[in-house]
């Protein structure tokens, strides 16, 4: 009983429908979260907050460095453009596949080799999305920062309604995230699951095939063929097949046959 790597079927049907579910409605909240974080909704202003509370560096860097001829410093990726254009590029992502995932599947070709490949891929990225919304800022030596403030401590920290409501946008965008990588990794131990040697399956398989192919499946697809058709002279001891109906008929419409007999 051989292995196969490609075709192989899923386990359950029902846990893979659920998860698109819970899948779609996941990727339907990062598209909104990271969609007004775009461009710098709040990055900024929390980077500012956290600054002024004395939590992380301060976004003045980029303008001393300016006013002093100085290069760029390296940003932290937490208070990056980078990192709001790519929790965008992932949110969008996510939903392509999703939407050719269930193609596939009602297809029959969403194979879990390929759902392995796409899956460990989709949460590598989450992954990445996640560490870089709590990521660390060690910017400015004075104040460093191992996590983002505003993932580390409650909102009501700032006195700001404004960066407060601010910080609930940022807190709700990694909790989605978080949200997708759960799904994610529960979508990698289906795909495991379906990867794992099944002897019932493999058996299924090998019944089918020999449904098909066996001689007595072939001498009972040619019995159900024939079912039905009235015997006469010429075809009560000769096969009837639609050759024989055509010659029957082509017999019939010759009408100087029995003239010239």
């Amino acid at each position: 009983m051989a292995y196969k790597l490609l075709h192989r079927k899923w386990r359950s049907t029902r846990a893979m429908y659920y998860t698109m579910i819970a899948e779609l409605g996941g990727t339907v909240a990062v598209l909104v979260m990271f969609g007004i974080a775009q461009p710098d909704l709040y990055r900024t202003k929390l980077w500012r907050a956290g600054s002024e509370l004395g939590f992380n560096s301060s976004p003045n860097v980029i303008l001393w460095a300016y006013a002093n001829y100085e290069p760029q410093p390296t940003l932290p990726f937490v208070w990056s453009q980078t990192l709001t254009n790519f929790n965008v590029a992932i949110s969008v992502l996510s939903l392509f596949l999703l939407l050719t995932k269930l193609i596939a599947f009602i297809m029959h070709v969403w194979f879990p080799i390929i759902a392995l490949i796409i899956n460990f891929s989709l949460t590598a990225l989450y992954v990445a999305s996640i560490v870089g919304q709590a990521g660390p800022d060690h910017l400015d030596p004075a104040h460093p920062s191992s996590v983002a403030w505003y993932i580390a401590k409650p909102c009501t920290v700032a006195a700001n309604q404004s960066v407060q409501s601010s910080c609930r946008l940022a807190k709700g965008a990694f909790a989605a995230a978080c949200i997708m990588l759960g799904i994610y990794c529960v979508n990698m131990g289906l795909t495991i699951w379906a990867l794992l040697p099944n002897p019932a399956n493999d058996k299924v398989d090998d019944e089918d095939e020999d449904d098909t192919s066996s001689p007595a499946a072939l001498k009972q697809g040619s019995q159900w063929e024939m079912h039905g058709i009235p015997q006469t002279p010429r075809t009560g001891t000769l096969p009837y097949t639609p050759r024989t109906m055509a010659f029957n008929t082509l017999e019939r419409k010759l009408p100087l046959r029995n003239q010239y007999a």
